[in-house]
């Protein structure tokens, strides 16, 4: 009795062992396919994911996201290919109509010289005023256009502090025109950051605009000593929905239609290019910009 039993135990000690090493060598190549996944999603290579295992569920598996890994690239290729033709356009369009705009503007105000009745006048200053909006969100198309399709950025070091200064003082004009008594409150001490500044710059110029485009006679700009900037001020016009849209391309709340909807767009593309991050967030009535930018570390930390 005692061989066989031993025998039996034996056997299921064999069966055990087998199944212990199948499962090991299937979580092997799982961990693989895993791996080689990540990579193929990060990286632009044409490679195809290989496994060491001679499993046939599992070589399966891994030619079947293979083929799906193929008709991803070629979606992704003609989505680039899409947007990027989609970008000349734009710049092509925007730079055209340029011309004639500035011919109109330049006719209009030969008019302006001549004399002309109390209601020709009042066309005329209708015109000119939808021919300055015109030009104006031809412009806003234009550079967004180059923003997107140019890739090069030139970091230095760049006090946040004093361009968020300059920049809040370059809309002093307007904040004071709408009566907006701005709350700032910024760090005694300079904040660095190895940053593009034309880039940072337009990112502020873009926040601050939009900011007293919807704002209800306030604003609000602070940041703290990690440099997180937070811009907020009253919108009782945006609800969660619209703010949750506010960095989608061509996206204008109702109450603006004089705008492409590009401005924060562009401050979210410059913003994530650079390695910061951007949110909007609306609460009680308040819309809340947060900007930050990580301090850069030094190699010998």
């Amino acid at each position: 009795m005692e061989p066989l039993l031993l025998c039996i135990i034996g056997i299921l000690s064999l069966i055990l062992f087998a199944l212990f090493a199948k499962i090991y060598f299937l979580r092997r190549s799982a961990h693989e396919i895993a791996e080689a996944f990540h990579d193929r999603l990060t990286e632009e290579t044409n490679t195809l994911i290989d496994i060491s295992s001679r499993d046939r569920a599992m070589r399966k598996l891994a030619a079947d996201i293979n083929i799906q890994l193929c008709l991803l690239r070629k979606e992704r290729r003609r989505y680039r290919h899409g947007d990027l033709e989609l970008k000349e356009a734009v710049t092509n369009i925007s730079h055209d109509l340029r011309t004639p705009l500035t011919a109109i503007s330049g006719y209009l105000d030969l008019l302006e010289r001549e004399e002309k009745s109390e209601t020709v006048q009042r066309y005329l200053s209708q015109i000119k005023n939808r021919t300055e909006v015109l030009k104006s969100l031809t412009e806003e198309l234009f550079r967004y256009s180059v923003v997107a399709s140019s890739q090069e950025l030139n970091p230095s070091r760049l006090d946040l502090v004093r361009t968020l200064e300059e920049n809040l003082l370059s809309f002093y004009a307007v904040m004071r025109e709408k009566g907006i008594q701005p709350e700032i409150e910024l760090p005694e001490a300079p904040v660095y950051r190895e940053l593009d500044a034309g880039a940072v710059n337009r990112i502020f110029s873009n926040i601050i605009s939009n900011a007293l485009k919807y704002a209800d006679g306030d604003l609000s700009v602070k940041m703290d000593k990690s440099g997180c900037v937070t811009f907020s001020n009253t919108a009782h016009n945006l609800t969660t929905v619209t703010v949750g849209r506010l960095f989608d391309r061509f996206y204008t709340v109702e109450a603006n239609r004089n705008s492409t909807g590009l401005g924060l767009s562009i401050a979210k593309l410059l913003t994530e290019r650079m390695g910061g991050c951007i949110e909007a967030i609306y609460h009680h009535g308040k819309l809340e910009i947060k900007v930050a930018f990580a301090e850069q570390k030094s190699p010998s930390d």
